[in-house]
């Protein structure tokens, strides 16, 4: 189950409330009882690990060198 942040825009209460993903958002504040509750957009908090993935398959290989085009080789050289 996800940990959802909530946030109240009248006394300003600030909690994390761990619910199911089909639960209907809180709207009513446990500090003040109005209906200012309100989920707060955050980041995401979760890695990526195992075959298949950045940290795993590409980290380490060297980056590929830089080539000029055919259409400006002296201008793409120098970047």
């Amino acid at each position: 189950m996800p940990i959802y942040d909530y946030r109240c825009s009248s006394c300003g209460l600030q909690q994390d409330i761990l619910q199911k993903m089909s639960d209907a958002p809180l709207t009513v504040c446990p500090e003040c009882g109005l209906h200012t509750f309100a989920k707060q957009l955050t980041a995401a908090g979760f890695q990526l690990k195992g075959n298949g993935y950045y940290a795993t398959d590409f980290k380490n290989q060297p980056k590929p060198e830089a080539t000029p085009c055919a259409s400006c080789p002296a201008a793409c050289a120098t970047d």
